[in-house]
């Protein structure tokens, strides 16, 4: 399909032809000395075959490099055929003084790293002109061909990756935020990256093959690779730290930050607001790369330009206050993700248990959607969630496998059910938020006093009371002020504005939804 290898990457991949001499390499003739000299010290003993492998260096600069390492004493030859691929090579005493010297000062072994300057135009014609961009149905369709439900989600996602902008998604635990955004970059085309950089003599790494995943064609120059969108997630481990690109003494190379390596793709903080470091000194960190496309690292104290071209992602379980006016400004559309429909928990369940590899009795899908029927209905009135589905499902193979069964079912989801702590804690009307102090004050102003505190004593709070113009409500802290105005609007009764009263370290800070 030519949206995943168009014309503009078609020219790339012609600029990319492996160089054949140094001037095409665009290493300085030390750089590479070094590099291969380091790999015979390593091996001792090595076929130029394996330092081909290794470096990624084509036949005639090698030729050249280990012919003139041989002249200067540095190296021998000792054993080979006609062919130079199967020449080895060894270290001579002279070529192991002069390695400690240079190992010590930069120990980096591996493939040859690919030069600042071609790093930056490469990636300057990729990202020119990325956004907006037509994804084409059939991409649409792949992407979400495993999310069930969340219509208005997906359209979401769709958007944000059309013109490159970020998304924050917010809402209960389980509702599947991770998972969604975690779709977005295959709605996006594919790039191609340097596996390493060199910059003042030092070595930046770009590719990154935790985050990094390869397409199917490659090319020429195998210190290129062409992948998918990136998609980096952070969560609560996230740190300032962790933001800055570090230098390894070990691996002698400096270990991009999670901002590079997102480059092209989609870069997630998640659970926002669980993070060690105060989050907005991270999300203060990210305002720059976020704005200009680009971040500035230093190699040797030398400042380095960098190409940081992501969609920023940022999710939460916490309330929209959460991020301020200048940090929503960088990420302007946004996804609230309601509890799920049952319907679509049940559909979730069944193809967990589909690629479980699970047989079931069909009577085990109308259990599990009694469950979070209502009452009325003559279900249990649970909230429904996705992670509850896969947890079950999980939960359920592993009673079916211990009690020797064929099949699960109804008996076995009734086991499951009470196992499920979450569930059972529902069931026994225990409030978590409640019990940990997890609670936030609103004061909700309205001309309809009456109508909107009993609207609102039925919404179950953990404290209610009225003042003059308001109802002050205690409700658990994953509450979003959008939650409670769209609830009221459905009951409708309007309100002036939502005062979110939230207790930080030392003060009460107000966040007003007008």
């Amino acid at each position: 399909m030519d949206y995943y290898h168009d014309s503009k990457m078609e020219t790339i991949f012609k600029k990319l032809k492996q160089p054949r001499t140094l001037d095409e390499l665009q290493l300085s003739k030390t750089f590479v000395k070094d590099l291969i000299l380091k790999i015979i010290a390593n091996y001792g003993t090595v076929k130029s075959s394996i330092i081909n492998e290794v470096t990624g260096i084509h036949w005639d600069i090698m030729e050249v490099i280990l012919s003139e390492l041989e002249k200067n004493g540095y190296c021998a030859p000792v054993s080979g055929g006609f062919l130079f691929s199967s020449i080895q090579y060894t270290i001579t005493k002279k070529g192991r003084e002069k390695i400690q010297g240079i190992s010590e000062e930069n120990p980096y072994i591996g493939i040859a790293p690919v030069s600042y300057e071609q790093y930056f135009e490469i990636m300057e014609s990729q990202m020119k002109n990325r956004y907006p961009v037509k994804i084409p149905s059939e991409v649409v369709d792949s992407t979400f061909s495993e999310v069930v439900g969340v219509e208005y989600a997906k359209q979401c996602l769709i958007e944000a990756c059309t013109i490159g902008k970020g998304i924050f998604v917010y809402g209960h635990p389980g509702t599947g935020k991770t998972f969604i955004v975690s779709k977005m970059p295959d709605l996006l085309p594919p790039l191609i990256i340097p596996k390493f950089i060199e910059v003042s003599g030092r070595v930046i790494q770009i590719y990154d093959q935790n985050f990094h995943k390869n397409s199917s064609e490659q090319p020429q120059d195998p210190r290129w690779v062409k992948i998918h969108a990136p998609f980096v997630l952070t969560g609560s481990e996230l740190t300032l730290n962790k933001l800055e690109t570090r230098y390894d003494d070990n691996k002698g190379l400096y270990e991009s930050s999670p901002i590079i390596k997102a480059n092209g793709g989609v870069l997630l903080v998640d659970d926002l607001g669980r993070q060690r470091d105060d989050h907005e000194i991270i999300l203060n960190r990210l305002i720059v790369p976020m704005e200009n496309k680009k971040d500035l690292i230093y190699v040797r104290g030398i400042p380095v330009i960098v190409h940081s071209h992501f969609i920023p992602a940022f999710s939460t379980n916490l309330d929209i206050s959460i991020m301020d006016e200048a940090h929503l400004r960088r990420a302007p559309l946004h996804i609230f993700l309601r509890n799920p429909e049952v319907e679509d928990v049940v559909e979730v369940f069944k193809r967990n248990l589909d690629y479980l590899k699970e047989y079931y009795d069909e009577d085990v899908l109308e259990r599990i959607m009694q469950v979070y029927d209502s009452p009325s209905k003559g279900g249990e009135g649970l909230e429904p969630t996705f992670a509850h589905a896969r947890d079950l499902a999980q939960i359920a193979q592993a009673i079916r496998i211990n009690q020797n069964k064929d099949k699960i079912d109804v008996q076995i989801l009734n086991e499951s059910l009470k196992r499920h702590v979450l569930i059972v804690l529902q069931k026994m009307n225990i409030d978590i938020a409640q019990i940990s102090g997890k609670t936030r004050t609103f004061r909700v102003k309205t001309n309809s006093l009456d109508e909107t505190y009993q609207a609102l004593y039925e919404y179950n709070p953990i404290r209610i009371s009225c003042e003059s113009d308001a109802v002050i409500i205690d409700l658990e802290d994953n509450v979003t002020p959008v939650e409670i105005a769209e609830y009221l609007k459905e009951k409708g009764i309007s309100v002036d504005k939502i005062e979110v009263i939230v207790e930080s370290k030392k003060e009460l800070r107000k966040t007003i939804l007008g």
